[in-house]
């Protein structure tokens, strides 16, 4: 018991980025029906920009509280995503919406492996370690460890969920962005400007994935050029379990699919005799996703297929 309390503590965490990721890959293929498979990379730019930024920082002045540093660190990869965001889109993006659909997908790979070099030039090969900076304490929950870093990501990423559905269901930017997910033609004859609503959407999609960036390296210890291509895919993953398209069912997914995981990677040694060991918990993402493509292809809160006829 101690171990799927502890498991599922994990997977409540886990769950919590892959739904934060998942937001930004579910809100552009709402409004485009564009899958933007460049969105796990600005998630790795940001984890890179806030560990270059922290890494200044304590070279400048080792004194300065953990928490403050890793702050400035956020603060400064929200807006470099958000600006990353805003040219992909119109660089790479705009100028393909009406091109067919073949076309804008490629191009996301293309812009994909693009953000993965430009890393590694960047940052180099190597992994970038997060300094230990932030609190360490332990809590014991009916016999499982939480620390102060997995409530502090679970937290985090509430009010970030919290706060888009505020913007999407309660201001005037998000009743646009709902128009223009219900009909690009009709809301811009009703006066919205649909170039600054799908800027926006991929702008705020980066801001929650630099956050998220920012939790996997600190989570796991260390970042890497190469660490969005694996995160995105899991993140796409979780907006297709839940409904892509949906907002409710990315955060329902992310949690599904974290909680998935981590059992996953808890029980299948015992499983399977020790054959495999819990570095084998990446395939339950993808056999997830295989298993809702056959059997639920909108995905768990997603409309049925038949009842749009």
């Amino acid at each position: 018991m101690d171990i799927f309390i502890q498991q599922l503590i994990n997977g409540l965490v886990l769950g919590s980025i892959y739904a934060l990721v998942a937001l930004g890959y579910t809100m552009v293929y709402g409004i485009l029906e564009l899958i933007n498979f460049a969105h796990g990379e600005v998630t790795m730019i940001g984890a890179m920009v806030a560990l270059a930024v922290i890494g200044a920082l304590l070279g400048a002045s080792p004194e300065l509280p953990g928490l403050m540093v890793v702050l400035a660190g956020v603060l400064v990869a929200v807006p470099a995503c958000m600006a990353l965001a805003f040219v992909i889109e119109k660089v790479a993006y705009r100028p393909l919406r009406k091109a067919p659909r073949l076309a804008p997908l490629i191009t996301a790979i293309g812009v994909s492996i693009i953000l993965q070099n430009a890393a590694m030039l960047i940052w180099g090969r190597g992994y970038i370690s997060f300094p230990a900076i932030l609190p360490q304490g332990r809590h014991d929950i009916l016999g499982a460890s939480v620390t102060d870093l997995q409530i502090a990501i679970v937290g985090l990423s509430i009010l970030c969920m919290l706060g888009l559905v505020f913007l999407v269901e309660r201001t005037r930017l998000g009743r646009a962005m709902r128009a223009t997910a219900q009909s690009r033609e009709v809301a811009e004859l009703m006066g919205v400007n649909v170039n600054t609503v799908i800027s926006a959407t991929f702008v705020i999609g980066a801001a929650l994935a630099a956050v998220a960036g920012v939790m996997v390296s600190a989570y796991y210890g260390l970042a890497h050029y190469y660490m969005g291509f694996l995160l995105g895919l899991k993140a796409f993953s979780a907006a297709v379990l839940g409904g892509i398209g949906n907002i409710a069912g990315a955060v329902l997914g992310g949690m599904l699919l974290g909680i998935i995981e981590a059992l996953g990677a808890g029980y299948i040694g015992d499983l399977t005799g020790g054959f495999l060991g819990s570095h084998y918990q990446d395939v339950f993402a993808f056999m997830v996703l295989i298993l809702v493509l056959v059997f639920r292809p909108s995905g768990l809160l997603g409309e049925r297929v038949a009842n749009r006829a």
